[in-house]
């Protein structure tokens, strides 16, 4: 186990003098995959500048891409807490670029988890474990990462072993993130009971929340946390949309087979559209999509959903497996109406 320190200084340098600063090359190049086994991280790049790095640190609590930048350089996640960046929300330290986690498996929150935790409750949560890189490949328009990760209990039991592979395609005006995941139960039974905390998520940039008149932390220039009674909403205007043509906040608990949320910065408009694939486990899924920059997709968390009215608590059993199969769009301008969206998830759903 490293030391927090020094995880700081690695992700200090990781996140900025690291990382290749000019724009994305218009001219679409060969999608690269470079480990730095040393930083603990994968970067993906597209014509040399960076789309996303798999960062894996046991200082962390979970494996993440982080950060994620669409094609015209826009990074469209939260730096806070990994990299915080000024003007920044800084709420629910747990979440942490584009992540799987759960919140209640076998009784052990692993979505809740993080460095704010106090040493006397971290015997209620639990951690997922990088093992080890399967496979990188790096091909012309696409790149992929398979990883084997172990979900880990406080008492060092593993209840879950889980398989990632990661599918990078690129363009001009897109780039696309598959995510495959595999979870295989190593102990008689896993219970994923049902809760709205989880599952497969990105917390997005402050570009893409919704305005809001509550009160709210953010950090500063130096790091610092400070609560802002009244917000300044300048340039936060981001929005949803489902496959089923519900708005706004409103899509928190519904289903649908896709969901948007894009927004205005730069004088670009940047559209992230979270995909569930039909062989998914409850789909079409449900949403816990909040306005506040969480963006997630929940198969599990039934009860919840629906006030009660409907469970599902599934459950593994010793060597069963289930998988699950996720896209990210991120679409840079104008032109990603629900007519084009159909047509990448009809492609997304053939596969």
């Amino acid at each position: 186990m490293k030391s927090q320190n020094f995880l700081l200084l690695i992700l200090f340098f990781s996140f900025t003098a690291g990382f290749p600063q000019k724009p994305v090359d218009q001219k679409l190049s060969a999608i690269k995959l470079e480990a730095f086994p040393k930083a603990y991280r994968v970067d993906v790049s597209v014509g040399g500048a960076l789309f996303t790095s798999y960062i894996y640190s046991d200082t962390l609590e979970k494996p993440a891409l982080f950060p994620i930048a669409a094609a015209d350089g826009i990074t469209v996640t939260r730096g806070y807490p990994i990299a915080p960046r000024s003007g920044e929300s800084a709420d629910h330290p747990h979440h942490t670029g584009f992540w799987f986690n759960y919140g209640n498996v076998n009784g052990i929150d692993f979505w809740g988890n993080s460095k704010d935790i106090p040493a006397a409750n971290k015997q209620k949560y639990g951690n997922i474990r990088f093992r080890n890189i399967e496979k990188m490949e790096s091909l012309p328009g696409k790149g992929v990462l398979v990883v084997n990760q172990d979900w880990e209990n406080p008492d060092g039991t593993i209840p879950l072993k889980e398989q990632v592979r990661f599918e990078f395609f690129a363009s001009k005006d897109y780039r696309i993130i598959d995510r495959i995941t595999t979870l295989t139960a190593q102990i008689p039974e896993v219970s994923f009971a049902d809760t709205k905390e989880g599952a497969f998520a990105i917390r997005v940039a402050r570009f893409l929340e919704f305005p809001s008149k509550d009160p709210k932390s953010f950090v500063d220039a130096n790091g610092k946390v400070t609560t802002v009674a009244v917000l300044n909403n300048e340039g936060v205007n981001g929005n949803y949309l489902s496959s089923e043509g519900v708005e706004g906040a409103s899509v928190w608990s519904t289903r649908a087979k896709w969901m948007k949320l894009y927004g205005v910065t730069k004088g670009d408009t940047v559209s992230i559209v979270f995909m569930d694939h039909p062989s998914n486990l409850n789909y079409p899924t449900f949403w816990h999509a909040r306005d506040y920059g969480l963006f997630s997709a929940n198969p599990f968390g039934q009860k919840d959903f629906t006030k009660g009215k409907e469970t599902l608590n599934f459950k593994l059993k010793k060597e069963e497996s289930i998988t699950f199969r996720h896209r990210l769009l991120i679409k840079s301008g104008a032109g990603c109406g629900s007519k084009e969206i159909e047509e990448y998830w009809g492609k997304f759903a053939a596969k």
